[in-house]
């Protein structure tokens, strides 16, 4: 997905890069709804009590669902078809929604850390009305994100991709010379910078409070001190190793974000700011390229799920009537067990 979707290729396309894209697309489509489903059926089916990062999970596997109905499979009807083929009022929907999802499931991950951040770094706090603070948490990220995505109605309409061209598209209209600049912008400090800002300074306290756990570890004399001194390190030293896989858990989750949205957002600020990008055929390849890469985000979240939560991998068996069943000599930890 360009964002802008202004400069590329007018009136032409480089059919092998299509055909490529659709098949790419269609192949993430497929993983990302089927890998999401089965982590919410797993949630349904568990006999164990959802807890707050089932929550987050299950409210990021929606997001990344949001993602692939969207953005991924409008994205590649799109690519399909070429042109747009429908009213302005789907074409405004379908902008929206492409935005929405992206937002939603960024700022679903970074509350998550949050919610990792307040367990770890003052988990008192998790005492105090936790699934109230997390359903608010989560209100507030659809509900921001709703928000933020809505100057997509605006921006595109069903038009002319140029005065005079005859050729009608879903496209955005920008203010000249800064309107696109400004767009892109925004939609990257708002859905990477910001973002990535927050989890840095998070998993910066998190590792710190790690770390004070370790040497309390190693000099009681130390651990003492932090037990009588700080209430909002003196837990750690009681830290569960659940929850030190849940923190594992969100940072390969963030890591993932970085690595598959990263080279998006960078290729989209080199369009607007650097005047040498002409759009030929080899720059048109690393924009399509990066954006399959971070279509491909909502591929990897629900098979991190399962590799530390080991226990959905089972409860999703239980969705089919003849799963064999599988009994575990070692009892599997909650993976956001109480102190």
């Amino acid at each position: 997905m360009n964002l802008s979707s202004n400069e590329s290729n007018l009136f032409g396309r480089n059919e092998e890069v299509a055909k490529l894209e659709i098949t790419l697309l269609s192949l993430i489509f497929v993983v990302a709804v089927v890998g999401n489903i089965s982590v919410l059926a797993a949630m349904c089916k568990t006999k164990k009590k959802l807890s707050r990062m089932h929550l987050f999970m299950k409210h990021l596997s929606l997001a990344d669902l949001v993602v692939a109905f969207f953005q991924v499979l409008p994205q590649l009807c799109w690519d399909i078809t070429f042109r747009f083929y429908g009213p302005d009022f789907l074409c405004r929907i379908v902008k929206h929604l492409q935005v929405l999802g992206m937002f939603a499931s960024t700022y679903m991950m970074v509350m998550m850390t949050v919610d990792r951040y307040i367990a770890i770094c003052h988990p008192l706090k998790t005492l105090q009305q936790p699934a109230r603070r997390s359903y608010i948490m989560i209100g507030s990220t659809w509900l921001g994100s709703l928000v933020l995505s809505t100057p997509q109605y605006f921006i595109f309409s069903l038009s002319e991709i140029r005065n005079g061209s005859d050729v009608i598209d879903c496209w955005g209209h920008f203010i000249k010379p800064w309107g696109l600049r400004a767009y892109i912008t925004w939609i990257t400090v708002g859905i990477f910078l910001v973002p990535i800002s927050v989890l840095i300074i998070c998993y910066s306290f998190i590792c710190h409070s790690i770390w004070r756990n370790i040497r309390c570890k190693t000099g009681n004399r130390e651990c003492k001190n932090a037990l009588t001194g700080n209430s909002s390190v003196s837990n750690v030293a009681t830290m569960s190793r659940a929850k030190l896989r849940t923190v594992k858990m969100t940072f390969v989750i963030v890591l993932a974000h970085i690595v598959c949205w990263a080279p998006f957002f960078i290729v989209q600020m080199w369009s607007v700011w650097d005047n040498n990008f002409r759009w030929d055929d080899s720059e048109n390849t690393a924009v399509t390229l990066s954006a399959l890469l971070g279509s491909l985000n909502s591929c990897c979240n629900p098979w991190i799920y399962m590799i530390f939560s080991g226990h959905l991998l089972q409860d999703f068996t239980r969705c089919f009537p003849c799963h064999k069943k599988i009994h575990c000599n070692d009892k599997k930890e909650d993976s956001d067990s109480s102190l």
